[in-house]
């Protein structure tokens, strides 16, 4: 007996660590009866044991997912208010007034270089498009790189980089001019093997103010073919309309502060109401 529940005790772990270590994606359930030489009935006992222990502990959620292409998923997500409790500490920090940079930037890089916050922003921003069939996560160089890097390994799909100028070793490129928000004009080059026809892709960048950037990358996926889910950012500029017809999810929102040469950070709603 006690023989039994260690080795039950065993499968669970792998099982978790399994279904941990490829998040989003469906994990059929004869792969864990061919690993542990077990009946499909016991296989879905150990996974009602591992969806409830990270419901109860707030790791996430495990769905089980039916049909031919049916098993099960592990998805990561921050528990209810850690999202929010999260974003408010960054708040924090960037309205520090050591932050604030010449033309109006703030000083982002410490905080993109955390892997373990950069973990976290990721799974947040991957939140709204786990059901939206995104194919990969689209980014420009070079700040946004790790953000996005996150988020796709949430999402479980490839990270797809634009450019400032195309690369000899990727091959024939698209390069498109877009207008930088600023009055003048800027590059973009994506290799022409880095995205298909018919996709779906999430953009992910770092900071937003003019929108000259997303801008260009959603032309740029139109050239592909390629269909936008939506628009994510760790930090953008409050403005009154929205940048296009798509959803957005900033993280942070920030707004200018005139009379001290500041910006002023603070969470995006939709966290809030989410």
């Amino acid at each position: 007996m006690d023989m039994d529940k260690i080795k039950r005790t065993e499968r669970v772990i792998v099982m978790t660590r399994v279904l941990s270590g490829m998040p989003n994606r469906i994990i059929p359930y004869g792969r864990f009866c061919e690993m542990f030489d077990l009946a499909k009935s016991s296989v879905s006992e150990d996974v009602a044991m591992i969806q409830k222990a990270v419901r109860d502990w707030n790791l996430g959620e495990v769905e089980t997912v039916t049909g031919a292409a049916g098993g099960v998923r592990f998805r990561p997500r921050l528990a209810d208010g850690e999202a929010l409790a999260f974003v408010e500490t960054l708040c924090e920090k960037l309205n520090a007034p050591e932050r604030m940079l010449p033309g109006g930037y703030l000083y982002l890089s410490d905080l993109l270089a955390d892997p373990e916050l950069v973990r976290k922003i990721g799974i947040i921003l991957a939140g709204p498009y786990y059901n939206q069939g995104v194919d990969f996560v689209l980014t420009m160089e070079t700040k946004g790189i790790p953000v996005a890097t996150m988020t796709a390994v949430a999402l479980n799909v490839p990270l797809v980089i634009a450019r400032r100028a195309s690369k000899v070793y990727e091959g024939s490129a698209v390069n498109i001019n877009f207008p930088d928000g600023k009055g003048g004009i800027e590059t973009m080059s994506l290799a022409r093997r880095a995205a298909q026809n018919g996709q779906r892709a999430l953009i992910v960048d770092d900071f937003m103010r003019h929108g000259g950037t997303a801008r260009g990358m959603i032309s740029l996926m139109a050239e592909f073919g390629v269909s936008v889910a939506g628009l994510a950012f760790v930090l953008a500029q409050e403005a009154e309309a929205p940048l296009s017809e798509l959803q957005e999810h900033p993280l942070m929102l920030f707004t200018e502060n005139s009379t001290k040469d500041a910006l002023v950070v603070r969470p995006a709603p939709w966290l809030e109401q989410a």
